[in-house]
C-alpha cells in the first residue's frame, strides 16, 4: 500500500534526558532508528509526550535538527509548536520551518479558553504566516476546551492546514470531520485505543503514545486497519490495549518514560512538575511490556 501524505503512523516521540536534566543527545538518536526501523511514517518531537512545556527554544530547535538529521529523510519530522499565545506559536512556527520540518503539530489555545471563533482565527493566522504544513491538535483534556467539528471543518478549508490530531474522544465528533472533510485533509486519531475505530471510520492513522515502547506492533495494527484487514487489525488492537491502557495509569508520559526505562532506552528522568511512576503502577505497567516481550526488545549502548 503507497500511504498518502500524514497517513498511517506517527510517533509522539519522548524527549530522553539525563540524570543532570539536559537532553540525552545520544539516547534521542538511538530512539530515531528505534522508531524508523519499527516502520514509523512519521516522526513527532516537541509535543505533550516529548515534555515540550519544559524545552526552552534552544533546546527545542537543537532537539529537531538532530532528528532531522539522524532521519536522514526516511520519515517526515514535524514538530511540537504550539502555543497559547498566538505570536509565540507563529515563532515557534517559523523556526520549525527554518530548520526543515516537514511540518508542525499546534495544540489548541490553553488556559484562555477561546471561542470557536478564536480558534479559528488562531490558526488562520499561524497559516497565513508561514507556508508549512499544519496539523491542529485538539485535546480538550489538556487545554480545557474542545474544537468543534463544524470550526475544524472551517480550518480544513486553509491550504496549508493539512490534518487534525483528534484526542477528544468524541467519536460522533470525529466521524462528522472525516464524513465532511475536504479530501486532502487528514484526520489522525490522538488516543491508541481508539485509531483501529477511527482508521475503520474512514481516518488516516494515529499520532501515538504507545509506538513509542511497541513502533513495529502500532505500526502494524495501523497498516492492516488501512489495508481493511480487520482481523490481523483487531488481533494486534486486543494484545496492545493493556499497554494502551497502562500508559495512561499515570500522566502522560510519566508511564511511557518508567517503560523505556525498563526495556534499557533511556533513563527514566523527567522535568518538574513529572515526577516518576509510584511503585504500584510501575509494577502494573512493568507485568504488561513484559507479557508483550518488550523488556527483551532492546539494550542500552
Amino acid at each position: 500500500m503507497t500511504k498518502k501524505r500524514f497517513q498511517g503512523t506517527g510517533t509522539a516521540m519522548i524527549t530522553p534526558f539525563n540524570s543532570d536534566g539536559s537532553v540525552d543527545e545520544k539516547a534521542l538518536r538511538r530512539f530515531v532508528d528505534f522508531q524508523i526501523d519499527g516502520g514509523v511514517d512519521m516522526l513527532l518531537p516537541c509535543g505533550t509526550t516529548g515534555e515540550g512545556a519544559t524545552l526552552n527554544a534552544e533546546e527545542t530547535d537543537r532537539i529537531v535538527r538532530m532528528i532531522i538529521e539522524q532521519s536522514r529523510g526516511r520519515a517526515p519530522v514535524i514538530v511540537g509548536a504550539g502555543s497559547n499565545s498566538t505570536a509565540k506559536a507563529i515563532d515557534a512556527t517559523k523556526r520549525a520551518k527554518k530548520l526543515g520540518a516537514h511540518g508542525v503539530l499546534s495544540v489548541g489555545p490553553y488556559y484562555n479558553k477561546p471561542t470557536q471563533q478564536g480558534y479559528f482565527e488562531h490558526f488562520k493566522a499561524i497559516a497565513e504566516a508561514e507556508d508549512i504544513p499544519i496539523i491542529v491538535y485538539n485535546v480538550p483534556g489538556r487545554t480545557g476546551g474542545n474544537i468543534e467539528a463544524k470550526t475544524m471543518l472551517r480550518l480544513a478549508e486553509i491550504p496549508n492546514i493539512v490534518a487534525v490530531k483528534e484526542a477528544s474522544g468524541n467519536l460522533a465528533q470525529i466521524m462528522d470531520i472525516i464524513r465532511d472533510a475536504p479530501s486532502h485533509f487528514r484526520v489522525l486519531s490522538g488516543d491508541d485505543a481508539l485509531a483501529l475505530a477511527v482508521v475503520l471510520l474512514g481516518g488516516d492513522g494515529v499520532v501515538s503514545v504507545i509506538s513509542n515502547e511497541a513502533p513495529a506492533m502500532m505500526s502494524a495494527l495501523i497498516n492492516a486497519a488501512l489495508e481493511s484487514d480487520i482481523q490481523r487489525a483487531r488481533e494486534i488492537h486486543y494484545k496492545l490495549l493493556p499497554l494502551m491502557n497502562a500508559n495512561f495509569i499515570e500522566s502522560n508520559p510519566i508511564p511511557v518514560k518508567a517503560a523505556l526505562a525498563a526495556m534499557g532506552m533511556i533513563e527514566e528522568m523527567y522535568r518538574l512538575p513529572l515526577v516518576k511512576i509510584s511503585e504500584a503502577n510501575r509494577e502494573k505497567l512493568l507485568k504488561v511490556i513484559e507479557t508483550l516481550g518488550l523488556l527483551q526488545t532492546v539494550s542500552r549502548q
